[in-house]
Protein backbone atom coordinates (compact mmCIF):
# COMPACT_ATOMS: atom_id res chain seq x y z
CA UNK A 1 0.00 0.00 0.00
CA UNK A 2 1.32 3.37 -0.90
CA UNK A 3 2.30 6.02 1.77
CA UNK A 4 3.71 9.98 1.29
CA UNK A 5 7.12 10.57 2.83
CA UNK A 6 7.20 14.22 3.66
CA UNK A 7 10.67 15.96 4.97
CA UNK A 8 8.69 18.75 6.23
CA UNK A 9 9.69 22.74 7.09
CA UNK A 10 10.27 23.95 3.22
CA UNK A 11 8.70 27.31 1.83
CA UNK A 12 6.43 26.48 -1.12
CA UNK A 13 7.54 28.62 -3.96
CA UNK A 14 6.45 28.71 -7.67
CA UNK A 15 3.28 28.15 -9.80
CA UNK A 16 0.74 25.73 -9.69
CA UNK A 17 -2.23 24.81 -12.15
CA UNK A 18 -5.58 24.12 -10.52
CA UNK A 19 -6.79 21.03 -12.06
CA UNK A 20 -10.88 20.39 -13.40
CA UNK A 21 -13.12 19.92 -10.62
CA UNK A 22 -14.08 16.16 -9.68
CA UNK A 23 -17.37 17.04 -7.78
CA UNK A 24 -18.67 18.53 -10.87
CA UNK A 25 -16.76 16.05 -13.65
CA UNK A 26 -18.63 12.72 -12.08
CA UNK A 27 -22.45 14.32 -12.34
CA UNK A 28 -21.44 15.24 -15.66
CA UNK A 29 -20.18 12.15 -16.60
CA UNK A 30 -23.03 10.71 -15.64
CA UNK A 31 -25.08 12.99 -18.09
CA UNK A 32 -23.83 11.42 -20.63
CA UNK A 33 -26.57 8.74 -20.28
CA UNK A 34 -29.02 11.51 -21.40
CA UNK A 35 -28.15 11.73 -25.30
CA UNK A 36 -27.29 9.13 -28.41
CA UNK A 37 -25.20 11.87 -29.64
CA UNK A 38 -21.28 12.16 -28.68
CA UNK A 39 -20.68 14.00 -25.40
CA UNK A 40 -16.67 15.32 -25.34
CA UNK A 41 -15.57 16.37 -21.73
CA UNK A 42 -12.04 18.80 -21.22
CA UNK A 43 -9.97 18.82 -18.38
CA UNK A 44 -11.25 15.70 -16.83
CA UNK A 45 -8.80 15.53 -13.80
CA UNK A 46 -7.15 11.66 -13.88
CA UNK A 47 -8.37 10.32 -10.35
CA UNK A 48 -9.62 7.14 -8.95
CA UNK A 49 -13.41 8.18 -9.06
CA UNK A 50 -12.95 9.46 -12.70
CA UNK A 51 -11.50 5.83 -13.45
CA UNK A 52 -14.57 4.04 -11.87
CA UNK A 53 -17.40 6.38 -13.25
CA UNK A 54 -15.63 5.37 -16.60
CA UNK A 55 -15.68 1.73 -15.95
CA UNK A 56 -19.35 2.17 -14.97
CA UNK A 57 -20.50 3.27 -18.18
CA UNK A 58 -19.30 1.50 -19.95
CA UNK A 59 -20.94 -1.21 -17.84
CA UNK A 60 -23.98 0.90 -19.03
CA UNK A 61 -22.88 0.73 -22.42
CA UNK A 62 -21.83 4.13 -22.21
CA UNK A 63 -18.22 3.99 -24.03
CA UNK A 64 -15.25 6.16 -23.87
CA UNK A 65 -14.59 6.70 -27.30
CA UNK A 66 -10.57 8.03 -27.43
CA UNK A 67 -9.55 5.49 -24.85
CA UNK A 68 -5.82 5.19 -27.24
CA UNK A 69 -5.76 8.84 -25.80
CA UNK A 70 -4.87 8.11 -21.96
CA UNK A 71 -6.64 9.43 -19.25
CA UNK A 72 -3.57 12.38 -19.06
CA UNK A 73 -4.61 14.03 -21.52
CA UNK A 74 -7.91 15.42 -19.78
CA UNK A 75 -10.11 15.08 -23.02
CA UNK A 76 -13.19 12.09 -22.83
CA UNK A 77 -15.13 11.37 -25.29
CA UNK A 78 -18.71 8.83 -24.50
CA UNK A 79 -21.49 7.70 -26.71
CA UNK A 80 -24.38 5.41 -25.84
CA UNK A 81 -23.92 2.13 -27.67
CA UNK A 82 -25.78 -0.32 -25.93
CA UNK A 83 -28.92 1.23 -23.91
CA UNK A 84 -30.36 -2.07 -22.64
CA UNK A 85 -28.36 -2.05 -19.67
CA UNK A 86 -29.80 -0.16 -16.52
CA UNK A 87 -27.70 -2.14 -13.40
CA UNK A 88 -25.11 -0.17 -11.49
CA UNK A 89 -23.90 -3.44 -9.62
CA UNK A 90 -22.27 -3.03 -6.05
CA UNK A 91 -19.09 -4.25 -7.38
CA UNK A 92 -18.26 -0.25 -8.97
CA UNK A 93 -20.37 1.26 -6.61
CA UNK A 94 -18.92 0.42 -3.61
CA UNK A 95 -15.81 2.20 -4.78
CA UNK A 96 -17.76 5.73 -4.79
CA UNK A 97 -20.88 7.48 -3.28
CA UNK A 98 -21.12 9.38 -6.43
CA UNK A 99 -21.99 6.56 -8.49
CA UNK A 100 -25.79 7.34 -7.48
CA UNK A 101 -25.71 10.22 -9.95
CA UNK A 102 -26.22 7.99 -12.63
CA UNK A 103 -29.64 7.33 -11.29
CA UNK A 104 -31.46 10.31 -13.02
CA UNK A 105 -29.98 10.04 -16.06
CA UNK A 106 -31.15 6.09 -16.27
CA UNK A 107 -34.65 7.14 -15.54
CA UNK A 108 -34.77 9.72 -17.80
CA UNK A 109 -33.41 8.22 -20.66
CA UNK A 110 -34.22 4.65 -20.06
CA UNK A 111 -36.91 4.34 -18.08
CA UNK A 112 -35.52 2.24 -15.53
CA UNK A 113 -32.95 1.91 -12.95
CA UNK A 114 -30.74 -0.45 -10.90
CA UNK A 115 -28.31 1.08 -8.58
CA UNK A 116 -26.58 -0.54 -5.48
CA UNK A 117 -27.38 1.08 -2.64
CA UNK A 118 -24.29 2.85 -1.47
CA UNK A 119 -22.14 1.64 1.82
CA UNK A 120 -21.40 3.51 5.10
CA UNK A 121 -18.82 6.64 4.52
CA UNK A 122 -16.14 7.62 7.06
CA UNK A 123 -17.21 11.15 7.12
CA UNK A 124 -20.88 9.97 8.42
CA UNK A 125 -24.35 9.22 7.72
CA UNK A 126 -25.24 10.07 4.41
CA UNK A 127 -28.48 9.19 3.00
CA UNK A 128 -29.85 9.25 -0.25
CA UNK A 129 -33.75 9.71 0.80
CA UNK A 130 -33.68 13.32 -1.02
CA UNK A 131 -32.64 11.99 -3.99
CA UNK A 132 -35.48 9.18 -3.97
CA UNK A 133 -38.09 11.85 -3.09
CA UNK A 134 -37.48 13.62 -5.99
CA UNK A 135 -37.53 11.27 -8.17
CA UNK A 136 -41.08 10.04 -6.83
CA UNK A 137 -42.58 13.19 -7.17
CA UNK A 138 -41.57 12.73 -10.76
CA UNK A 139 -43.53 9.65 -10.78
CA UNK A 140 -41.05 7.09 -10.68
CA UNK A 141 -42.01 4.02 -8.36
CA UNK A 142 -39.00 3.08 -6.79
CA UNK A 143 -38.45 0.24 -4.34
CA UNK A 144 -35.43 -1.41 -2.38
CA UNK A 145 -34.60 -4.93 -3.41
CA UNK A 146 -31.36 -7.00 -1.98
CA UNK A 147 -29.79 -3.64 -1.37
CA UNK A 148 -30.15 -2.06 -4.63
CA UNK A 149 -32.73 1.11 -5.73
CA UNK A 150 -35.08 0.04 -8.33
CA UNK A 151 -36.31 2.67 -9.91
CA UNK A 152 -39.18 2.49 -12.92
CA UNK A 153 -40.62 5.54 -14.60
CA UNK A 154 -44.62 5.05 -15.09
CA UNK A 155 -45.38 4.03 -18.95
CA UNK A 156 -45.66 7.87 -19.94
CA UNK A 157 -42.22 8.87 -19.04
CA UNK A 158 -42.13 10.92 -16.16
CA UNK A 159 -43.75 14.09 -15.61
CA UNK A 160 -42.59 17.41 -14.02
CA UNK A 161 -43.94 18.63 -10.46
CA UNK A 162 -42.90 21.10 -7.74
CA UNK A 163 -40.40 19.49 -5.74
CA UNK A 164 -38.70 20.50 -1.96
CA UNK A 165 -35.25 18.86 -1.78
CA UNK A 166 -34.59 20.43 1.37
CA UNK A 167 -33.30 18.28 4.25
CA UNK A 168 -31.54 17.78 7.56
CA UNK A 169 -28.19 19.60 6.97
CA UNK A 170 -29.39 22.00 3.96
CA UNK A 171 -29.51 20.88 0.17
CA UNK A 172 -28.07 17.94 -1.23
CA UNK A 173 -26.03 18.24 -4.44
CA UNK A 174 -26.11 14.92 -6.03
CA UNK A 175 -29.85 14.98 -5.49
CA UNK A 176 -30.18 18.21 -7.07
CA UNK A 177 -27.74 16.63 -10.19
CA UNK A 178 -29.89 13.66 -9.94
CA UNK A 179 -33.68 15.31 -10.11
CA UNK A 180 -32.45 18.26 -12.57
CA UNK A 181 -30.97 15.52 -14.59
CA UNK A 182 -34.33 13.72 -14.63
CA UNK A 183 -36.55 16.75 -15.19
CA UNK A 184 -34.62 17.47 -18.70
CA UNK A 185 -36.66 14.85 -20.38
CA UNK A 186 -39.54 14.45 -18.10
CA UNK A 187 -42.97 15.75 -19.46
CA UNK A 188 -43.70 19.54 -18.51
CA UNK A 189 -42.64 22.14 -15.26
CA UNK A 190 -40.28 21.06 -12.96
CA UNK A 191 -39.96 23.73 -9.89
CA UNK A 192 -36.49 22.15 -7.64
CA UNK A 193 -36.90 24.44 -4.41
CA UNK A 194 -34.18 24.23 -2.07
CA UNK A 195 -31.97 23.29 -4.63
CA UNK A 196 -27.81 23.02 -4.13
CA UNK A 197 -26.43 25.84 -5.28
CA UNK A 198 -22.63 24.95 -5.72
CA UNK A 199 -20.85 25.79 -9.19
CA UNK A 200 -20.91 22.05 -9.31
CA UNK A 201 -24.72 22.61 -10.29
CA UNK A 202 -24.43 25.37 -12.18
CA UNK A 203 -21.80 24.00 -14.49
CA UNK A 204 -24.21 20.98 -15.00
CA UNK A 205 -27.05 22.93 -16.08
CA UNK A 206 -25.13 24.83 -18.22
CA UNK A 207 -24.07 21.94 -20.04
CA UNK A 208 -27.45 20.51 -19.95
CA UNK A 209 -28.99 23.85 -21.70
CA UNK A 210 -25.46 23.53 -24.67
CA UNK A 211 -26.91 20.12 -25.08
CA UNK A 212 -30.80 21.44 -25.54
CA UNK A 213 -32.28 21.41 -21.99
CA UNK A 214 -35.01 24.43 -20.94
CA UNK A 215 -33.81 25.08 -17.68
CA UNK A 216 -33.14 28.46 -15.57
CA UNK A 217 -32.36 29.91 -11.76
CA UNK A 218 -29.47 27.51 -11.56
CA UNK A 219 -27.15 28.66 -8.80
CA UNK A 220 -30.23 29.61 -6.90
CA UNK A 221 -31.97 28.24 -4.63
CA UNK A 222 -35.38 27.85 -6.92
CA UNK A 223 -34.07 25.91 -10.32
CA UNK A 224 -36.83 25.56 -13.24
CA UNK A 225 -37.07 23.03 -15.84
CA UNK A 226 -39.10 22.50 -19.43
CA UNK A 227 -38.59 19.08 -20.16
CA UNK A 228 -37.91 18.81 -23.93
CA UNK A 229 -37.98 15.28 -25.85
CA UNK A 230 -34.06 14.65 -26.40
CA UNK A 231 -30.81 16.20 -25.80
CA UNK A 232 -28.14 16.61 -28.39
CA UNK A 233 -24.51 16.00 -27.97
CA UNK A 234 -21.98 18.60 -26.47
CA UNK A 235 -18.36 19.55 -26.24
CA UNK A 236 -18.14 20.33 -22.89
CA UNK A 237 -14.90 22.27 -20.47
CA UNK A 238 -15.03 21.15 -16.38
CA UNK A 239 -14.68 24.09 -13.73
CA UNK A 240 -11.99 24.34 -12.27
CA UNK A 241 -11.74 22.38 -8.83
CA UNK A 242 -12.51 25.32 -5.83
CA UNK A 243 -11.72 22.53 -3.27
CA UNK A 244 -8.58 21.79 -5.02
CA UNK A 245 -7.58 25.34 -5.67
CA UNK A 246 -8.34 25.86 -1.45
CA UNK A 247 -6.00 22.93 -0.43
CA UNK A 248 -3.16 24.68 -2.55
CA UNK A 249 -4.04 28.16 -0.64
CA UNK A 250 -3.96 26.72 2.65
CA UNK A 251 -0.06 24.57 1.69
CA UNK A 252 1.14 28.08 0.81
CA UNK A 253 -0.13 29.31 3.81
CA UNK A 254 1.02 26.98 6.62
CA UNK A 255 4.60 27.09 4.78
CA UNK A 256 4.56 30.67 4.93
CA UNK A 257 5.36 30.34 1.55
CA UNK A 258 5.00 32.24 -2.37
CA UNK A 259 2.39 30.58 -4.79
CA UNK A 260 1.16 31.63 -7.98
CA UNK A 261 -1.91 29.86 -8.57
CA UNK A 262 -3.51 29.37 -12.11
CA UNK A 263 -6.79 28.31 -13.03
CA UNK A 264 -8.17 29.27 -10.11
CA UNK A 265 -12.30 29.61 -9.61
CA UNK A 266 -11.56 32.42 -7.00
CA UNK A 267 -14.95 33.75 -7.62
CA UNK A 268 -16.61 30.46 -6.65
CA UNK A 269 -14.88 30.58 -3.29
CA UNK A 270 -15.81 34.28 -2.08
CA UNK A 271 -16.45 32.77 1.88
CA UNK A 272 -13.42 30.36 1.37
CA UNK A 273 -11.32 33.59 0.63
CA UNK A 274 -13.37 35.97 3.33
CA UNK A 275 -11.75 33.21 6.22
CA UNK A 276 -7.81 33.63 4.38
CA UNK A 277 -7.98 37.22 4.48
CA UNK A 278 -9.35 36.92 8.48
CA UNK A 279 -6.03 34.29 9.08
CA UNK A 280 -3.95 36.68 7.54
CA UNK A 281 -3.31 34.88 4.13
CA UNK A 282 -3.18 37.39 1.40
CA UNK A 283 -4.77 36.44 -2.18
CA UNK A 284 -4.05 38.91 -5.33
CA UNK A 285 -5.72 38.04 -8.89
CA UNK A 286 -3.06 38.60 -11.32
CA UNK A 287 -5.17 38.69 -14.53
CA UNK A 288 -7.99 40.53 -15.75
CA UNK A 289 -11.69 40.69 -13.51
CA UNK A 290 -13.63 38.91 -16.15
CA UNK A 291 -11.76 35.25 -15.58
CA UNK A 292 -12.60 35.30 -12.01
CA UNK A 293 -13.68 31.65 -12.70
CA UNK A 294 -10.17 30.35 -14.05
CA UNK A 295 -8.47 33.41 -12.58
CA UNK A 296 -4.05 33.49 -11.85
CA UNK A 297 -3.77 34.48 -7.86
CA UNK A 298 -0.96 34.83 -5.97
CA UNK A 299 -0.93 33.59 -2.39
CA UNK A 300 1.61 35.11 0.42
CA UNK A 301 0.95 34.83 4.27
CA UNK A 302 1.74 36.66 7.00
CA UNK A 303 4.45 35.32 9.15
CA UNK A 304 2.13 34.96 11.49
CA UNK A 305 -1.06 33.51 11.00
CA UNK A 306 -4.50 34.69 13.34
CA UNK A 307 -6.72 32.89 14.53
CA UNK A 308 -10.30 32.16 13.21
CA UNK A 309 -13.89 31.28 13.57
CA UNK A 310 -15.45 28.98 10.81
CA UNK A 311 -18.86 27.16 10.07
CA UNK A 312 -18.95 25.07 7.47
CA UNK A 313 -22.45 25.50 5.34
CA UNK A 314 -23.67 24.83 2.09
CA UNK A 315 -22.55 26.69 -1.04
CA UNK A 316 -22.43 30.06 -0.90
CA UNK A 317 -21.13 29.50 2.77
CA UNK A 318 -17.82 27.34 3.53
CA UNK A 319 -17.52 24.15 2.49
CA UNK A 320 -17.40 21.23 4.51
CA UNK A 321 -14.55 19.33 1.78
CA UNK A 322 -12.21 22.44 3.30
CA UNK A 323 -12.98 22.18 6.72
CA UNK A 324 -9.89 19.48 7.52
CA UNK A 325 -7.16 21.39 5.43
CA UNK A 326 -8.05 24.96 7.19
CA UNK A 327 -7.66 22.75 10.37
CA UNK A 328 -4.21 22.41 9.68
CA UNK A 329 -3.75 25.41 8.79
CA UNK A 330 -5.22 26.96 11.80
CA UNK A 331 -3.21 24.50 14.62
CA UNK A 332 -0.03 27.04 13.73
CA UNK A 333 -2.14 30.03 13.95
CA UNK A 334 -1.27 32.73 16.84
CA UNK A 335 -4.67 31.97 19.09
CA UNK A 336 -7.67 30.07 19.83
CA UNK A 337 -9.63 28.92 16.57
CA UNK A 338 -13.13 27.44 16.33
CA UNK A 339 -14.05 25.68 13.48
CA UNK A 340 -18.28 23.85 13.47
CA UNK A 341 -19.13 21.47 11.04
CA UNK A 342 -22.86 21.61 10.17
CA UNK A 343 -23.21 19.68 7.26
CA UNK A 344 -21.06 16.46 8.21
CA UNK A 345 -20.58 16.72 11.98
CA UNK A 346 -18.67 13.22 12.85
CA UNK A 347 -16.12 14.60 10.11
CA UNK A 348 -13.75 14.73 12.19
CA UNK A 349 -11.11 11.93 12.24
CA UNK A 350 -7.99 13.71 11.50
CA UNK A 351 -8.04 15.57 14.41
CA UNK A 352 -6.51 12.60 16.30
CA UNK A 353 -4.04 12.47 13.83
CA UNK A 354 -3.30 16.06 13.92
CA UNK A 355 -2.60 15.74 17.58
CA UNK A 356 -0.22 13.09 17.14
CA UNK A 357 1.89 15.84 15.05
CA UNK A 358 1.72 18.22 18.24
CA UNK A 359 -1.52 19.94 17.61
CA UNK A 360 -3.78 21.13 20.33
CA UNK A 361 -7.32 20.38 19.69
CA UNK A 362 -10.54 20.09 21.91
CA UNK A 363 -13.57 18.73 20.42
CA UNK A 364 -16.90 18.72 21.49
CA UNK A 365 -19.39 17.25 19.25
CA UNK A 366 -19.44 19.44 15.70
CA UNK A 367 -17.10 22.27 16.83
CA UNK A 368 -13.32 22.05 17.27
CA UNK A 369 -11.55 24.61 19.24
CA UNK A 370 -7.62 25.28 17.84
CA UNK A 371 -5.23 26.32 20.24
CA UNK A 372 -2.22 27.76 18.05
CA UNK A 373 1.06 26.05 18.58
CA UNK A 374 4.23 27.35 17.92
CA UNK A 375 5.05 23.92 15.42
CA UNK A 376 4.26 20.74 14.34
CA UNK A 377 6.31 17.71 14.51
CA UNK A 378 6.57 14.99 12.10
CA UNK A 379 5.07 11.50 13.08
CA UNK A 380 3.41 8.33 11.20
CA UNK A 381 -0.31 9.54 10.59
CA UNK A 382 -3.35 7.37 8.66
CA UNK A 383 -5.76 8.91 6.29
CA UNK A 384 -9.24 8.56 7.17
CA UNK A 385 -11.06 10.00 3.72
CA UNK A 386 -9.94 12.58 0.67
CA UNK A 387 -9.65 15.71 2.18
CA UNK A 388 -8.62 14.44 6.30
CA UNK A 389 -5.64 13.50 3.85
CA UNK A 390 -5.13 16.42 2.21
CA UNK A 391 -5.41 18.13 5.65
CA UNK A 392 -2.28 15.80 6.78
CA UNK A 393 -0.28 16.20 3.86
CA UNK A 394 -0.55 20.26 4.76
CA UNK A 395 0.44 19.31 8.21
CA UNK A 396 3.37 17.24 7.11
CA UNK A 397 5.23 20.11 4.47
CA UNK A 398 5.00 22.42 7.82
CA UNK A 399 6.11 20.05 10.56
CA UNK A 400 9.70 19.74 11.89
CA UNK A 401 11.00 16.21 10.93
CA UNK A 402 9.79 12.81 9.04
CA UNK A 403 5.81 12.59 8.54
CA UNK A 404 4.84 9.42 6.98
CA UNK A 405 0.90 9.13 5.57
CA UNK A 406 -0.35 6.12 4.95
CA UNK A 407 -3.57 5.09 2.77
CA UNK A 408 -2.78 7.76 0.11
CA UNK A 409 -5.23 6.03 -1.97
CA UNK A 410 -7.64 8.36 -0.44
CA UNK A 411 -6.30 10.94 -2.07
CA UNK A 412 -6.23 9.78 -5.53
CA UNK A 413 -9.68 10.07 -5.63
CA UNK A 414 -9.48 13.65 -5.16
CA UNK A 415 -5.99 14.71 -6.76
CA UNK A 416 -4.23 14.26 -9.33
CA UNK A 417 -0.32 13.77 -9.05
CA UNK A 418 -0.27 15.23 -5.92
CA UNK A 419 3.23 14.59 -4.37
CA UNK A 420 4.98 15.84 -8.28
CA UNK A 421 3.11 19.26 -8.12
CA UNK A 422 3.95 19.90 -4.74
CA UNK A 423 7.33 18.70 -5.53
CA UNK A 424 7.78 21.19 -8.40
CA UNK A 425 7.34 23.75 -5.93
CA UNK A 426 9.57 22.97 -3.26
CA UNK A 427 8.35 20.45 -0.99
CA UNK A 428 10.71 17.20 -0.11
CA UNK A 429 7.64 14.65 -1.03
CA UNK A 430 7.85 11.59 -2.09
CA UNK A 431 5.39 8.30 -2.70
CA UNK A 432 6.91 5.16 -1.54
CA UNK A 433 5.27 1.42 -0.76
CA UNK A 434 4.93 1.26 2.91
CA UNK A 435 7.21 -1.67 2.62
CA UNK A 436 9.99 0.63 2.05
CA UNK A 437 9.53 2.69 5.11
CA UNK A 438 11.52 1.73 8.56
CA UNK A 439 9.37 0.09 10.81
CA UNK A 440 9.59 3.18 13.40
CA UNK A 441 7.92 5.25 10.71
CA UNK A 442 5.10 2.34 10.37
CA UNK A 443 3.76 2.16 13.90
CA UNK A 444 0.49 4.97 13.58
Amino acid sequence: MDVFVIEGGRRLEGNIRVNGSKNAALPLMAAALLTDDKVTFRDIPDLADIRNMVRLLAELGCLRLNEAEGFETGVHTFRNVEQSQSHATYDIVRTMRASICVLGPLLAKRGQARIAQPGGCSIGDRPVDLHLRGLRALGAHITLEQGDIVAKAPAGGLRGATIFLGGRFGSTVLGTANVLSAAVLAKGTTVIESAACEPEIVDLAEMLIAMGAKITGHGSPRIRVEGVKELSGVNHRVIADRIEAGTFIAAAAITNGDLTIENCPIDAMLAVRDRFDAAGVNIRTVNGEDELMRATVRVTADRVLKPVELTTQPHPGFPTDLQAQFMAMLCLADGNSVITERIFPERFLHVAELSRMGANLFRQGATVVISGVRKLVGAPVMASDLRASACLVLAGLAAEGTTVVHRVYHLDRGYDNMEGRLANVGARITRTSDANVPAAATEV
